[in-house]
């Protein structure tokens, strides 16, 4: 490994954007660090052997002592960039999931696993990548307005718990970056990314509204623009992309 080497973790890292993102950053050769609950996921993806540069570690993101050992680096530094993508299944209904406060819990986990290492002398910086959504800005509608009831019934229970975790980054004094990928689908697209800019404080700094973005194209964006390399206009900031 060279000296340009990142160390990234993963959380939510088995599926989705997260997996995305996770394919891109390992084909750029640094080395990732993926927690998740069922390993397989991911061994299944990328067979023992096949994939020095990453490691996976078997664990809740809930849990801070398994947190606290994936943000450590092998040479006893925080690692450079914490990706968090973390969701729950929906109910029966469609109409809530599983764990209402999976976002919540998972950023104060994180952050509580920072403090704990730095307390105990080990120092680092990382930057902290939360994916959360559209449609709950709190500086007007950025959905398109036919989209407001779906999202209505059927994201306002994840999506009030994506904007806690939203705050909770945003109020900690790490540097940080949230995306807020459209209505996620499947598959990849040609179609250029559009991209929205949001200060917490001040509000929209540059405004898009879309209806779709392809898991596959908004994981390897997150990876590109923020991981790879983090463009400095997309620090602190919230970020939203679309087609």
């Amino acid at each position: 490994m060279t000296s340009s080497t990142k160390s990234i973790v993963f959380i939510g890292a088995s599926t989705g954007v997260g997996l995305a993102a996770l394919k891109h950053t390992l084909a750029a050769g640094h080395k990732c660090i993926a927690l998740c609950r069922d390993p397989s996921k991911l061994t299944a993806i990328f067979p023992s052997g096949s994939t020095p540069n990453l490691k996976i570690i078997k664990g809740n993101a809930h849990d801070i002592s398994t947190v606290s050992q994936c943000l450590q680096t092998d040479d006893g530094r925080i690692v450079d960039a914490i990706v968090t993508t973390i969701g729950s299944k929906p109910t029966g209904s469609g109409m809530s999931v599983e764990d209402p406060d999976i976002c919540k819990k998972g950023a104060a986990t994180i952050l509580d696993a920072l403090g704990q290492l730095r307390s105990t002398g080990i120092t680092g910086n990382p930057h902290i990548i939360g994916c959360s959504t559209t449609g709950f800005s709190r500086f007007g509608r950025d959905i398109p307005f036919v989209m407001r009831p779906i999202y209505y019934l059927f994201v306002s229970v994840p999506g009030a718990d994506k904007v806690v975790m939203e705050d909770r980054f945003a109020q900690s004094g790490e540097s940080f970056t949230i995306i807020r990928p459209t209505h996620l689908v499947d598959g990849e697209s040609k179609t250029a990314i559009r991209v929205g800019i949001e200060d917490p404080k001040t509000g929209p700094e540059s405004k898009v509204i879309g209806y779709t973005i392809s898991r596959e194209d908004a994981g390897k964006w997150l990876a590109e623009n923020l991981v790879l390399k983090i463009d400095a206009k997309y620090v602190n900031k919230n970020v939203t992309i679309t087609y």
